[in-house]
């Protein structure tokens, strides 16, 4: 390539810097100041979300949707210093925005999702939920997904938009919950005597919810023994570890008083003999 060549690129390119350069410059300082601008704001605004009495759930949902809003708005002053035209930029964004919805309708699924979890309040963090065939205690509500921690301590991600339209059980929203335990007994006991039994060792848990009925009842006649439903209520965040202990403390109560749990037992009969028992 000859001189004149090297020369001429080197004018053009002059000639660009000094057209497009300032504005070059401003987009880049404006970058860096919006970049730590957006930081205060969000510090703001998470320091004044703590104060406030607004949801855990809340607070996490405003903090994603703030930090897409004022980056997005960042962008738009860059594209302006840059000479992109407004109607321009929002037909361009407007355009990328219908070809990005497309590719992302599920993502705009779990956004709106989100939006009805927030609204609807189904449950909130440190709610303990069953949803999808997953129970655990929810850690976090973003503005797409929504996450919960099992009783094994492993965290699922789950899309709001799954969540929001599926069946939610929430196990914490109430304060208290009952806990219900199925007992078998042989037909030879007395339900007189043994209801009794299993009321005062359930009645002896420190954190019995003593305001509300202990009762136990016959439930159903099996085949072989009668089945027992005994009932009591404690809070809800306090519900498997006191159904355990419950269970424990009935079947420790009925080993003191001497109440057997019911063996099977088969009846056969043959001609010529008598009722043998097994």
């Amino acid at each position: 390539m000859d001189k004149d060549f090297w020369l001429e690129l080197k004018e053009q390119l002059l000639v660009f810097l000094i057209e497009i350069g300032p504005e070059l410059i401003y987009a880049l300082v404006t970058l860096i100041v919006g970049i730590f601008a957006i930081r205060i704001i969000m510090n703001i605004l998470k320091g004044a979300l703590r104060r406030s009495k607004v949801e855990l759930s809340l607070k996490t949902f405003v903090e994603s949707l703030s930090i897409f809003l004022l980056y997005g708005f960042l962008f738009f002053i860059i594209g302006s210093i840059l000479g992109i035209k407004t109607t321009s930029f929002i037909a361009v964004f407007g355009a990328a925005g219908i070809a990005v919805g497309l590719a992302l309708q599920g993502s705009l699924s779990n956004f709106a999702g989100g939006v009805l979890i927030l609204v609807f309040k189904p449950f909130k963090v440190g709610d303990l939920i069953y949803v999808n065939e997953k129970l655990g205690f929810v850690e976090k509500i973003d503005i797409l997904y929504t996450r919960i921690k099992t009783f094994d301590g492993r965290i699922i991600t789950m899309p709001n938009g799954n969540v929001s339209n599926s069946d939610v059980d929430n196990r914490t929203m109430e304060r208290y919950r009952r806990i219900d335990l199925d007992l078998k007994f042989s037909f030879d006991e007395d339900l007189d005597h043994i209801r009794p039994i299993i009321i005062a060792g359930m009645e002896k848990h420190p954190k019995l919810a003593t305001h509300l009925p202990v009762d136990v009842w016959l439930n159903e006649i099996g085949e072989y023994q009668m089945k027992i439903k005994a009932r009591c209520w404690v809070e809800s965040v306090e519900y498997w570890p006191a159904y355990w202990e419950q269970l424990e403390a009935v079947k420790k109560e009925l080993d003191k008083q001497g109440v057997k749990m019911p063996i099977p037992k088969h009846e056969i009969y043959k001609e010529g003999m008598a009722q043998i028992s097994s």
